[in-house]
């Protein structure tokens, strides 16, 4: 006969529960400590030591859980990226909003499964209304839906994976979810631009296409796909015997801030009977901006839109959305399982149109921040990120060091030193020094910059995202990393 135990003090458990609040006051705690008295975006720490002092940790004796949280915020938290930090300003990773944060602890205590009603009864009603509102939002019309998803890679490959079957099924009445792919499958091909994210790739190759399905068109120096330059891309394709079968239009490249004739791009796809996706996870947050919404025209019009929430929604990670134009076209992921989504059931399943089964209720952070913020606060802090990456563009073109590598479109700066610097350096050896910059910034912990590719050129980028971020803090920044570009250049 079993007997009782004394592990409850391990559990969140309903009732008074000590421990657990006791906890989270003590998280807390350090938390606000580490924000207070930090003024770095990175302890500085060395790579190699701050592996070595993890890799060191002993797990073979369990200690008290108030030791596990002071030893965490020492080791872990304390050498962790500041996304709040002014000069943290590399990635699309944004500081998150306070309702968030709230939400996420929500989440975490109730710890709902978004696959079945019986395990998330007002989980999955919340989700569904995030989805109508969005669905609403970019305006895809009356038989739209869509569902919740970790990001703009889960999104971008749903998108694409609809896409093939579409494709198939209305080709040659193939059904790919039963068959696997169709005779003539070497044949297809996703077409999208030069900057398109990495992940259509990815998703081809996950989808069974190969990378080489992928078929990529040039773009103006801003980073927008030439339209002429598709049409004549899926012309030549045809003539190939090729079969185009989905089109990805950019709403925000990441590096370029770069948004498509998204009314263009999807007008061509339509006419040559592909399946259009819209990548919007970084731009098409711009819908809730007055005076840049006009920029996403022509998204409506998408057979399907990826939205990421963890990027200008503000949102904790992970966070995104996939959105279609029909929803009978998620019929094609459907597949009932006697346990969970059984045929016939009455109220709604979630997993029945989801690639994942267990999945978070990261639906309530939208929900929360829809309700303690408002559409109208996010749009203008858009507008303001906005305006303030025209003025941190205009310090580079007046700094003598550095020169701009093109107009801002969304809330990205790339910038590069300027020749004047590079003396007798060859081009490989300039571009090591921009790459040595970074580093040095990264290591040192007193900024984290970016760095990519245009033109074959290493440049640096500054990605805006914070909109409590002022002129001045950028003033602060430009001048550390000049400082530190002479001195890197004195020493070689």
């Amino acid at each position: 006969m079993t007997q009782g135990n004394n592990w409850s003090h391990y559990f969140a458990q309903l009732g008074e529960n000590q421990a657990f609040e006791q906890a989270i006051a003590q998280t807390q705690q350090a938390i606000n400590s580490l924000f207070k008295n930090t003024d770095k975006p990175y302890s500085g720490l060395e790579p190699a030591l701050l592996k070595q002092q993890i890799n060191a940790v002993d797990f073979s004796q369990p200690a008290s859980l108030q030791e596990v949280i002071e030893s965490t915020n020492e080791l872990i938290a304390k050498n962790s990226l500041l996304v709040q930090h002014p000069h943290t300003i590399a990635h699309l990773h944004t500081p998150p909003l306070i309702a968030s944060i709230v939400a996420e602890h929500f989440i975490a205590a109730l710890n709902q499964s978004m696959d079945s009603w019986d395990q998330a009864p007002a989980a999955t009603f919340v989700e569904q209304q995030m989805v109508d509102w969005l669905c609403k939002t970019y305006q895809l019309g009356e038989h739209s839906d869509g569902v919740f998803t970790s990001g703009g890679t889960q999104s971008n490959l749903m998108g694409l994976l609809l896409a093939r079957d579409w494709f198939a099924a209305n080709r040659s009445q193939h059904d790919v979810q039963q068959d696997g792919l169709p005779e003539y499958a070497q044949k297809m091909r996703i077409i999208c631009s030069d900057k398109s994210h990495f992940t259509v790739q990815k998703s081809a190759s996950l989808m069974g296409l190969g990378e080489r399905s992928v078929v990529l068109v040039k773009t103006n120096v801003q980073g927008q796909i030439d339209v002429q330059e598709l049409q004549l891309t899926i012309d030549a394709l045809k003539a190939q015997d090729l079969l185009p079968f989905a089109v990805v239009a950019m709403a925000g490249t990441t590096d370029h801030g770069a948004i498509d004739d998204l009314t263009a791009v999807v007008d061509i796809a339509r006419a040559a009977g592909c399946w259009s996706h819209v990548d919007g996870a970084y731009g098409a947050a711009l819908q809730l901006s007055q005076q840049h919404k006009s920029r996403l025209k022509g998204i409506e019009l998408a057979d399907s839109v990826s939205v990421d929430f963890h990027k200008l929604f503000y949102q904790t990670i992970s966070c995104g959305a996939l959105l279609i134009k029909n929803k009978a076209n998620f019929n094609t992921l459907l597949h009932h399982a006697d346990y969970l989504n059984r045929e016939g059931d009455e109220l709604p399943n979630l997993v029945d149109k989801s690639i994942a089964t267990t999945k978070r209720f990261d639906a309530l952070k939208m929900f929360m921040t829809l309700k303690a913020v408002g559409e109208k606060q996010l749009g203008e802090f858009y507008d303001y990120l906005l305006l303030l990456t025209q003025e941190v563009a205009s310090k580079f073109e007046q700094n003598k060091h550095f020169e701009l590598c093109c107009t801002p479109l969304l809330s990205t700066v790339l910038f590069r030193l300027s020749p004047l610097l590079q003396g007798d350096l060859s081009d490989t050896e300039f571009n090591q020094l921009h790459q040595q910059l970074r580093l040095t910034m990264l290591t040192s912990g007193e900024a984290v910059i970016a760095e990519t590719k245009v033109d074959g050129k290493l440049v640096l980028k500054f990605t805006l995202l914070n909109p409590c971020l002022r002129i001045s803090d950028f003033d602060s920044l430009i001048a550390k990393i000049e400082d530190t570009a002479l001195r890197l250049i004195k020493s070689r």
